[in-house]
């Protein structure tokens, strides 16, 4: 299987990262109440609970596939791979949300696999 080795591609993790750090410290700086409370409840919705974090890092993924959102999709996959997600079960995940979605998921497939292939190009940039 080929992976994505463009280096200028590896440069959009970063950009996203640095970009919603930046904006969420800007949107959370204007101290509106409401804004604040939905940063906060999207926040604990992924603490342990029933269900632990990694599984609903997984269940994040999954819903951001199917709603088609590729910010969020990267989001999860960058939580997911940092609780340690193999490639295997990352996959099988993509799958559930390919079957609910449908082919209109197929864009957003493809660019969860290039994000999961520059994180893993990440963590080992040598191969």
């Amino acid at each position: 299987m080929e992976k994505a080795k463009d280096t200028t591609s590896c440069d959009r993790l970063a950009a996203f990262e640095s970009y919603r750090a930046r904006m969420n410290q800007r949107i959370l700086a204007a101290d509106h109440l409401g804004i604040k409370r939905f940063f906060h409840l999207d926040e604990t919705a992924y603490c342990d609970g029933a269900l632990d974090r990694k599984t609903k890092e997984l269940l994040g993924l999954v819903a951001s596939m199917v709603l088609r959102c590729n910010d969020c999709i990267d989001y999860h996959l960058i939580n997911c791979v940092r609780l340690g997600f193999s490639d295997e079960e990352l996959f099988d995940a993509m799958n559930v949300a390919l079957i609910v979605g449908g082919s209109i998921v197929i864009p957003h497939l493809r660019h969860a696999v290039e994000t999961l292939d520059l994180l893993r190009t990440r963590e080992n940039p040598t191969e």
